[in-house]
């Protein structure tokens, strides 16, 4: 007794056999890597000369400076607060590590967040300024600069140039 086989009947059963096939033998998606929103920006002490402007020429670099990131949510609820320490040349570099973004527009970085001064570790230069709105918050900037490795992404953010100014300046 032969056994006959019906081939265009076949073919779709063959397919469907290759197709479970090749899923069961294909590597497993990757989970996708996160991505860090970082905030970067350098604080300055002012020179006595620049009093009353947002004149940075003759500034010098606060190592050791604190600021902070403040994020408001759509409902101008804070979502996240962290104080950052600037490191050599008055550089900072913050990490914001539990950022949430609920709504892609309206909580995103560029319009939730922003950059204050705090402290100053310099005596004689410690008086906030307003330069770059530090005072008030100083506004994050886009400026399409991200961080890409093997097994870390991060999308940065710039704020400022910030500025404490000499708690003793003669008047001009």
């Amino acid at each position: 007794m032969a056994i006959r086989i019906h081939i265009p009947a076949a073919i779709p059963f063959l397919i469907l056999c290759l197709a479970l096939l090749s899923t069961a033998l294909a590597p497993a998606p990757l989970p996708p890597k996160p991505v860090d929103v970082v905030v970067e920006g350098v604080v300055f002490c002012q020179s006595c000369g620049d009093y009353g402007t947002w004149n940075l020429n003759k500034a010098k670099a606060i190592e050791s400076a604190i600021v902070s990131v403040i994020c408001k949510d759509h409902r101008n609820r804070v979502s996240f607060y962290k104080a950052f320490q600037t490191g050599k040349n008055g550089y900072f570099y913050a990490v914001l590590k539990g950022l949430r973004m609920s709504y892609s527009f309206l909580d995103h970085p560029l319009h939730a967040c922003k950059v204050r001064l705090v402290s100053s570790p310099v005596p004689s230069c410690n008086l906030l300024t307003n330069v770059n709105y530090g005072l008030y918050g100083a506004p994050l900037r886009f400026e399409n600069k991200r961080v890409v490795r093997s097994n870390y992404e991060a999308v940065i953010y710039a704020a400022g140039p910030l500025a404490f100014r000499p708690d003793h300046c003669v008047p001009h």
